[in-house]
């Protein structure tokens, strides 16, 4: 239960972020070419935002198994040999995020303690960057989830989207239905 609402709310969070961004550039666009000025906080959000979304869209990525991935020499090996390199990578991966939730921690208590703003919108320059920590959190949830999986035997390691066999696949579907 608690993970339905979490995948519903990062997806929503996603689409919003994703929309108020378009909208956003599309106003400082007309703005500054049509009217012929800028309004100066808007880029800065837009490059948090644009932060925000690509953390939240790293974990629902790795969620949807949409990652692109090289797994040529992997797919060389048994299925349980397959499970062996999966459990090293999704582990090496929990480590980075460990490491980078310590060190975005580490930098967020700074910035609090230093009390700064952002450079053209007044609020704490920590809640901005706070996404470091939020997002390598979601994404270690989900180098967990995938990493049980496959300790499980449910997954032989990350999925990825195959861009070849997918290409073939909707080729052939065409010429069926030419045919």
């Amino acid at each position: 239960m608690f993970m339905r609402i979490l995948n519903r709310m990062e997806e929503g969070f996603i689409a919003l972020l994703l929309v108020t961004m378009t909208l956003l550039v599309f106003i400082e666009v007309v703005d500054r070419f049509v009217l012929g000025h800028g309004i100066l906080w808007m880029e800065e959000l837009t490059l948090h935002l644009s932060a925000w979304m690509v953390l939240f869209g790293a974990s629902w990525v790795l969620k949807q198994g949409a990652h692109i991935g090289v797994d040529a020499f992997v797919k060389l090996f048994s299925t349980p040999t397959q499970r062996v390199f999966g459990v090293i990578a999704a582990g090496g991966s929990l480590l980075y995020c460990a490491l980078i939730i310590y060190g975005g921690w580490v930098y967020l208590a700074k910035l609090v303690k230093i009390g700064i703003e952002l450079e053209d919108i007044p609020i704490p320059k920590w809640m901005a960057h706070s996404i470091l920590v939020i997002g390598m959190a979601l994404l270690g949830l989900r180098l967990a989830q995938l990493l049980w999986r496959i300790v499980k035997g449910e997954e032989t390691g990350f999925r990825h989207v195959d861009e070849a066999e997918e290409a073939l696949e909707d080729l052939s579907h065409e010429k069926q239905e030419e045919t």
